[in-house]
């Protein structure tokens, strides 16, 4: 088994991440990925208002992120934590989720369409 890269990929999804998450299963994998793309679109529509909760949904989409490597997304999803904590640059944030959000769907998408 190889050892885990000490930098994530380049790239919405570290694929390496996510084969050691699935233990190569391909079926899991394919499973996993349609999971996260349809949670992280419903918790995005709702973190956009902003409510008293942002900070506990963002966490979750942090943690689901992290699990199939979609660091991108969980580093985001971080600084919006942060932000509606402390109130500072909460748009910004926000905007930057949504970006990793779409970015890593975009992706999902692409690897659900192969055969």
């Amino acid at each position: 088994m190889r050892s885990p890269p000490l930098v994530p990929g380049p790239g919405p999804l570290d694929l390496d991440h996510l084969d050691r998450m699935t233990l190569g299963d391909a079926v899991l994998e394919r499973e996993v990925l349609a999971l996260f793309s349809e949670q992280s679109r419903r918790l995005i529509s709702t973190i956009a208002a902003l409510p008293a909760d942002a900070s506990s949904l963002a966490h979750t989409l942090k943690g689901s992120a992290r699990g199939i490597g979609a660091f991108a997304v969980a580093q985001a999803a971080a600084r919006l934590e942060a932000a509606v904590r402390t109130g500072e640059d909460r748009p910004q944030a926000l905007a930057d989720l949504e970006n990793a959000v779409a970015d890593a769907c975009r992706a999902i998408e692409d690897i659900l369409a192969r055969p």
